[in-house]
């Protein structure tokens, strides 16, 4: 938890901006719900319990079963959750009271989880405005729809994206504390992926490796930021599946993060060759990667749209494909008719925070685009999860990939979605290539970008060949 006054501060930016977008007395009130356990067989034996992050940004209890509610025309703040009992003590220890933990994020007023029902019908019958984001979590949804008497399916369409849009402005650009935590969990995913890429021998389970990276993470942090990507299929993108046995001469695709104590997230891609030396072919493609990669960080800086980023860094994508014969014709025309979505069909980055894909489940279009800015619908561009003009504290990640997917090749072929641009001839000795992805996490700054965390992890192919030999010695 940061000090109290982060929070005093954040809340009160909050209110400020709330307050500004009706007139007084017509402001109504947010409610905030924090997550509850989930139980995985049962009720007494819950899944890992992660708080909300929206509710960790504003009020940084991590504990089940916490509400609150801001009153934007009285300018109250009021936490609702109940005292433990002798039943919970026996089992869990003395506790601190709830009025105690309100206390030290710099909240006086707290009541118990119950009461929060009549708050919010009270408000409602008074015809005030009743404000609250998305909720991800399904008892959050469940939650919001017996507060405000609609049905669990209609919560969604009825969020406040007043509230949203406020929310999403303060946390797109990172506080300095915030920043430290991210270098942090950084410096943690280094440790996390410097320990998977030591792994990588002939003759070992997949799942062996990712036991010891997940390990690193809940030994020094929370733990993983997301499931592990660790396959010697990287032409499927989110392969979470490690029961394959490494073989000599493959492409290890490793895209995992760490999340710290404080639940800020990392989030890093290397390719290795499992051999621990490329192939003149695996060179080639990784090559290729690595140069988007530097470009689109050298592209990053304040002023400069993210879409603009991912359009150019594909261009040169393409350029490079084109040198190997594997496309043919105009750049121009091909960047124009998404090409590129061929080989990355994902978008260039996304934003990043305490949650690894940052804000999304407040709204992506809202979280990731201008309002001056339309969603593409090409492969790869449509996926773009942030588009938007860049500031000095926004944290991205620059993650461009190149990727040979037999089905997508072949449905291209059989449509002409490449509209004769692509080289099919040539194309055929990839089919069982595979993928590469090279992924990094960017903060703006106010003059360029830094990649955050202590240290770059090896990324060019003699970096990465010179580690793979240190590690096998």
């Amino acid at each position: 938890m940061f000090s109290k006054n982060i929070y005093i501060s954040r809340r009160r930016t909050l209110m400020e901006k709330m307050s500004a977008t009706a007139p007084e007395g017509q402001r109504g009130i947010a409610v905030f719900i924090g997550n509850a356990e989930a139980p995985a067989q049962y009720r007494d034996n819950c899944y890992k319990y992660r708080q909300d992050s929206t509710w960790l940004y504003y009020f940084g209890i991590d504990q089940p079963l916490y509400a609150a509610v801001l009153d934007f025309d009285e300018g109250r703040e009021t936490i609702y959750a109940d005292d433990f009992e002798i039943g919970d003590i026996i089992w869990m220890g003395p506790q601190p009271s709830v009025q105690s933990i309100a206390e030290s994020v710099g909240i006086s007023e707290s009541a118990p989880y119950g009461a929060l029902n009549a708050v919010v019908a009270k408000a409602m019958a008074a015809g005030r405005k009743v404000h609250y984001i998305r909720p991800s979590r399904y008892y959050n949804k469940i939650r919001i729809a017996e507060l405000t008497g609609r049905k669990p399916c209609e919560v969604d369409d009825n969020f406040s994206e007043t509230l949203t849009r406020a929310i999403i402005s303060m946390r797109l650009v990172k506080e300095q504390c915030e920043i430290e935590q991210i270098d942090d969990a950084c410096a943690l995913g280094f440790e996390m992926h410097t320990t998977g890429r030591r792994g990588i021998v002939p003759g070992i389970v997949e799942q062996e490796i990712v036991g010891r990276m997940e390990g690193v993470t809940m030994s020094k942090g929370w733990g993983p930021s997301f499931p592990t990507i660790l396959t010697q299929h990287g032409e499927t993108l989110h392969n979470h599946t490690h029961d394959k046995i490494i073989e000599p001469g493959k492409l290890m695709v490793i895209d995992a993060g760490a999340e710290n104590n404080m639940h800020y997230a990392s989030d890093f891609t290397r390719t290795y060759p499992t051999s621990g030396k490329f192939t003149r072919k695996q060179r080639e493609i990784y090559q290729i990667v690595c140069d988007c990669n530097n470009l689109a960080f050298e592209l990053t800086r304040p002023g400069i749209t993210y879409r603009e980023v991912h359009l150019r860094t594909v261009r040169l994508m393409l350029e490079e494909l084109r040198a190997l014969d594997i496309v043919r014709g105009n750049i121009d025309n091909m960047v124009e008719a998404g090409i590129a979505g061929l080989f990355m069909p994902h978008g260039l980055g996304h934003n990043m925070g305490m949650d690894v894909h940052d804000m999304e489940d407040l709204n992506e279009n809202l979280v990731g685009y201008d309002d001056d800015q339309k969603r593409s619908t090409q492969l790869g561009l449509g996926s773009l999860r942030m588009a938007r003009r860049l500031v000095p504290g926004n944290v991205v990640t620059d993650e461009p990939g190149i990727y040979f997917i037999p089905a997508l090749i072949d449905q291209w072929k059989a449509e002409k979605t490449d509209h004769g641009f692509v080289n099919y001839d040539r194309l055929e000795s990839y089919r069982d290539f595979g993928g590469i992805r090279l992924e990094d996490d960017v903060l703006v700054t106010e003059d360029g970008a830094r990649r955050t965390g202590p240290a770059r992890l090896p990324i060019t192919p003699d970096e990465v060949e010179a580690a793979m030999e240190e590690d096998r010695k």
